[in-house]
């Protein structure tokens, strides 16, 4: 869980272009909110992680991925599976 928390914050932080944003960070940070990532971003994030780890998110899935928890949750349920 720690390895995927590690390589999710390496894919996010590619796309975070201020980094005041990760001052007092947590894992319950809004991706969109918190870290200023716009809509656009995020759907190459969501490709990243894809090609990272194989696996592919659902459309219906991506609401619920809102917080970097939730991101690192996700991955942890669909690559041990």
């Amino acid at each position: 869980m720690e390895n995927i928390k590690q390589t999710v914050l390496s894919i996010l932080k590619k796309y975070t272009f201020n980094e005041s944003v990760w001052v007092g960070y947590n894992d319950s940070f809004n991706i969109v909110k918190d870290l200023n990532i716009n809509s656009a971003r995020v759907v190459d994030i969501i490709l990243d992680i894809e090609d990272v780890y194989q696996i592919s998110i659902k459309d219906e899935d991506l609401d619920k991925l809102t917080t970097v928890k939730e991101m690192i949750d996700y991955i942890a349920k669909h690559v041990n599976n």
